[in-house]
């Protein structure tokens, strides 16, 4: 046997080491693809146009952006049901979430605050920057530096990232759910998302950014949301005093505690980040992952149409980092959530003579929380006509004026409706903050309670729930019999119905009537007081408002046709309907003999024509109405004239 020199043997053990060593870096390090760290966080920086930033605590999204955005080869991120690319930062990058901070119409109201009150100047600053540029405000605070204001935020990368991904995907679930008015709390090593660790491969994340990915049951639920969408602010006087009060600015989270949704497994990203079946493979450059499912889309959409608008309108002014594509997709999104998503509306006739016509107007809110929601500038109103068969408007309630301003809006604030009689009355559903002397006030720190809150409530919202003390009713929408109630006056059927009782003045030709229900985001009058103020954010958010689209969406639209009406009064005891309320929906309609009678159609009260299947017999008509409960309306002539015929099927 041949012995090595003992150097030979000695550098043939390091050898063995060495190789030994390597081959346990390399089956302990995640798998990688073709290009370094350095290169792809270059390249994905200039393609996406979106800064990256590593802070002590926190990552701006364009470091997200290099597994999580557009991938170059079209594997990761895709649809394969559509082929359409659905990467999460390309959705989030042209939402309100997204530029949260750079809201023009936010920091021209933070402004506004500011200058009615300058002392308070930091206090307010960090507090709203607490939700609209969280991870600057808590970078600073977890750090233990001074807190953050308004006065960093032009210069602060991390705070123009808005509600970025870290947001949300970085809060504790210790807090989640537990605390409000931005008060979260995060876990700055880990990442919590909706799969378990068993899905994917968190080596890989945690060689690249040093973070742990993980699984968070309340990212897949609405905790996530509450830190910022329950707020609760100090109130001061005239004279910028603390008094001790609190005022609940929005409730969003609470509003959708109050409601059957909350028990039933619907959370606030069922609507606002739709799910995919998929399978959707996570990250770009590793298609060997295994694909996940379901994926939720990170559209992440509201009601703010106009702002999108501006937004898209002043990327470059604002330095937004999203293309008008993407502001598209997005406005379209929202547009499509307050259309389909938002609100049912019909149309029903109660009752009509020849002076006076009565309809019901019905809305039953479809959201998950009140409509409108969230700012307290928000608000929707209703517009109904009613027209002759000449094309004559005989009524209308809720008409704009040049400015955009409801006609009939009373001065001050229009207080809620449940008849409504008159063209200067109109339903608005809002919130009116009112300050210490009892007046409407748009300044929020000066706002002690609410004047009025009529706005929509989600089905199951009660007043005995034990969230009913921060989402309370106010004013004449307390008054109201069939406000939330349903037909059995039991609460909970997120409805309203409004009573509209028309003068016709003797006009009895055929009637036509439409209701439609408009959302405002910015609505004249919450700005006008602001707007005396001057700032460069203020000044820039007038110009802005001036060159924008401030037409209202319309949310939802119902219309009615009625026949002629032409029976004399007198002549109306000639005819007899036996019995009303029919139990079976069999009726016979006696009349004397010398008169003519004749079945011309019928209708059910949304001015659908039905089938009774007429048979006649003599001095008598007999009619079989639908198996459906409700009210219809049968058209009769008799000796030649016109009747409407109201009949009640139990």
């Amino acid at each position: 046997m041949v012995r090595l020199p003992r150097s030979l043997r000695l550098s043939f053990a390091v050898v063995v080491v060495v190789v030994l060593f390597a081959a346990w870096t390399e089956a302990t390090r995640p798998v990688r693809g073709p290009h370094g760290r350095l290169a792809l966080s270059l390249y994905r920086s200039g393609l996406d146009s979106l800064p990256v930033l590593q802070s002590l605590y926190f990552s701006t999204a364009g470091r997200c952006a290099g597994c999580h955005g557009h991938d170059l080869l079209g594997q990761a991120s895709m649809d394969p049901a559509t082929g359409h690319d659905v990467n999460v930062v390309g959705d989030w990058r042209s939402t309100m979430m997204a530029n949260s901070a750079r809201d023009p119409y936010f920091q021209a109201k933070l402004d506004h605050e500011v200058l009615v009150n300058p002392a308070h100047h930091d206090v307010l600053s960090n507090k709203c920057l607490s939700c609209h540029a969280p991870l600057a405000v808590h970078e600073a605070r977890m750090a233990g530096h001074p807190p953050f204001t308004l006065a960093m935020l032009d210069t602060s990368i991390l705070a123009q990232d808005g509600v970025s991904c870290m947001s949300c995907h970085a809060q504790s679930p210790a807090t989640a759910g537990l605390t409000f008015s931005g008060e979260m709390g995060f876990d700055s090593a880990r990442i919590y998302g909706p799969y378990h660790e068993d899905q994917i491969n968190p080596n890989i994340m945690q060689f690249f950014v040093g973070l742990t990915p993980g699984y968070g049951e309340h990212i897949v639920n609405s905790t996530v949301c509450a830190g910022c969408h329950t707020l609760i602010t100090q109130t001061v006087d005239l004279s910028g005093n603390p008094t001790g009060d609190e005022f609940v600015e929005q409730a969003t989270y609470h509003e959708w505690k109050n409601s059957v949704y909350s028990t039933n497994d619907t959370h606030c990203n069922t609507c606002h980040m739709p799910r995919i079946d998929g399978p959707v493979v996570l990250a770009a450059e590793y298609a060997f992952l295994n694909p996940q499912t379901p994926f939720g889309l990170h559209h992440l959409v509201g009601g703010n149409v106009q702002m999108l608008e501006i937004l898209k309108a002043n990327r470059e002014l604002l330095a937004i980092p999203a293309t008008e594509a993407q502001f598209d997709s997005t406005i379209a999104r929202t547009r499509a959530l307050l259309t389909q998503r938002t609100l049912d509306l019909t149309i029903a006739l109660e009752d009509r003579s020849t002076d006076t016509a009565f309809f019901a107007v019905r809305l039953e809110n479809r959201a998950g929380h009140r409509f409108p929601s969230g700012a307290p500038a928000r608000r929707a109103f209703v517009r109904f006509v009613v027209r002759n068969a000449a094309g004559d408007t005989l009524f209308v309630s809720g008409a704009l004026d040049a400015e955009h301003e409801v006609i009939g809006h009373d001065t001050g604030y229009e207080p809620h409706h449940d008849v409504i009689r008159d063209p200067g009355q109109v339903q608005i559903y809002e919130l009116v903050m009112g300050d210490v002397t009892g007046n409407a006030t748009t300044i929020l720190e000066r706002a002690k309670e609410p004047l009025k809150d009529n706005r929509l409530v989600p089905l199951g919202f009660t007043t005995t729930h034990p969230s009913y003390d921060t989402t309370r009713l106010a004013g004449h929408v307390l008054d109201d019999p069939d406000f939330n109630r349903s037909l059995l006056n039991e609460e909970g059927s997120g409805t309203d119905v409004i009573h509209y009782h028309v003068a016709l003045n003797g006009d009895i030709s055929a009637l036509s009537a439409t209701a439609e229900v408009f959302f405002q985001a910015v609505p004249p009058g919450s700005i006008r007081e602001m707007l005396t103020h001057h700032s460069e954010r203020i000044d820039r958010f007038r110009t802005m408002m001036q060159q924008s689209d401030a037409t209202p969406i319309r949310v939802a639209v119902d219309s009615m046709a009625l026949g002629p009406l032409g029976v004399p009064l007198q002549d109306r005891h000639r005819i007899v309907v036996l019995p009303n309320p029919t139990p079976d929906g069999v009726v016979e309609i006696r009349h004397a003999r010398e008169d003519r009678v004749e079945f011309v159609a019928a209708f059910d009260v949304r001015g659908q024509a039905v089938t009774v299947s007429p048979t006649r017999a003599t001095g008598q008509l007999r009619l079989h109405l639908p198996a459906t409960p409700g009210m219809y309306l049968v058209h009769l002539r008799v000796n030649g004239t016109s009747l409407l015929q109201r009949i009640v099927r139990r």
